[in-house]
């Protein structure tokens, strides 16, 4: 029976090869259509978004024919070159790197990327600091009371072993010394988790959509335009001087020193948006909206995967983060067709919270209802209310004895 279920998995197995082959060799207007091709794809509603010019060459052509799987295994094709350092001949953005290593990508250092934010640098603290300590003086005097033991209580030595079965010193110990180690590492941890989960006031939102296998990113704050983002070819990527796997042909921009909301959805499967420069990672799932933040003052490109397994594409889906000074962000947005938001005046939104009496109340100087506080420019008070009784109608449900288990 055991090598009949063995031979029915092999056979499913075998069986699933050529449907998998076929979804990596689909057309590539399939896999990740144009800009008015993809905006039309995550929904009906999304089609008449603008949307911009390519950047550049390399980008119009992904976005005319994006990469399958077999331009990314393209032998001829991969660099023996070291990584570079996002110098990239599109952007205007330098001296990306710091102290010898690249800000934005992996590097060949057995430590986590050099952080840019404050939630990465408290949770790099956190890590360098407090966890790393901890556990090499757990490591080590785990070690000596192993060695203590094997040496001091070997056959040789201890002929005749001891017949003790309590230690209450020991027992204590090994109570209290845990649960110390518990409190030492919870502190830091759960201030940390309070920063990460409560954000400051938004300065800018995007929102980003998993698809497969390509990313959407709206700007709802400036006129709810789109930018679809394929990664690039290995060739496409050598072009640039970007690193291969983590190249895209449009990036998500957003300007230094700004707050970032991002908002993560997916079109259908669960994907995964995160840029480990930022210490940020948020799921992507299809009918939700997470919520993650990060604010980056210094100006350059980072990188970012699909960090959830979400198909056959899943490893060519990469995130790519430029952050460009405010002007340049302005011109960018101007760029593909969107506005930027009047100082002092709520952006359009096309979520209906932003425009509730909870988050638009009107003032009482403006005809709003302060009573009840939902009269707005956009909700105005309704004219069909009808005048409500001094007093409740009494009631009798419930009054009545429950007759259950009387007989």
């Amino acid at each position: 029976m055991k090598t009949l279920l063995k031979i029915a998995a092999y056979a499913a197995a075998f069986g699933m090869l050529p449907a998998a082959a076929a979804a990596q060799q689909a057309a590539p207007a399939a896999a990740a259509p144009t800009a008015q091709a993809g905006a039309a794809q995550a929904g009906g509603s999304d089609a008449g978004k603008p949307t911009g010019a390519p950047i550049d060459a390399v980008s119009a052509n992904s976005q005319a024919h994006p990469a399958q799987p077999e331009d990314y295994n393209d032998v001829a094709n991969v660099s023996d070159e070291a990584p570079s350092n996002a110098s990239v001949a599109s952007s205007s953005i330098s001296g990306l790197s710091e102290n010898g290593l690249v800000i934005g990508q992996p590097t060949d250092a057995i430590r986590f990327q050099p952080q840019v934010t404050p939630i990465g640098l408290e949770a790099a603290w956190f890590h360098n600091w407090i966890l790393m300590p901890l556990i090499t003086i757990i490591t080590l005097v785990v070690l000596l009371l192993l060695l203590w033991v094997i040496v001091r209580y070997r056959r040789g030595a201890n002929p005749i072993p001891s017949r003790n079965s309590h230690n209450t010193v020991l027992e204590v110990l090994w109570t209290l010394v845990p649960v110390l180690i518990l409190v030492a590492i919870a502190i830091p941890s759960i201030k940390l988790l309070a920063h990460q989960y409560s954000p400051p006031k938004a300065d800018l939102t995007v929102k980003a959509t998993g698809n497969q296998w390509y990313w959407t990113y709206s700007y709802p704050d400036n006129g709810d335009f789109e930018v679809i983002s394929n990664g690039l070819s290995d060739a496409d990527a050598k072009k640039r001087g970007e690193p291969r796997l983590l190249a895209v042909d449009e990036r998500m921009v957003v300007p230094a020193g700004a707050v970032v909301k991002v908002i993560t959805t997916s079109s259908d499967v669960i994907h995964s948006w995160g840029v480990p420069a930022f210490w940020t990672k948020m799921d992507a799932v299809p009918g939700r909206l997470n919520e993650t933040w990060f604010k980056v003052d210094r100006p350059g490109i980072y990188y970012g995967q699909c960090f959830e397994l979400c198909g056959a594409r899943h490893a060519y889906m990469p995130i790519a983060v430029e952050v460009v000074p405010p002007a340049r962000f302005a011109a960018w947005v101007a760029s593909k067709g969107g506005t930027m938001p009047k100082a002092g005046v709520r952006p359009a939104s096309g979520d209906a919270t932003a425009n509730s009496p909870v988050t638009n109340a009107a003032p009482a100087e403006a005809g709003g209802n302060t009573a009840g506080g939902s009269a707005t420019e956009t909700s105005p008070e309704p004219t069909n209310i009808s005048a409500g009784t001094a007093t409740p109608p009494v009631s009798s449900q419930g009054a009545a004895e429950s007759r259950r288990g009387s007989n």
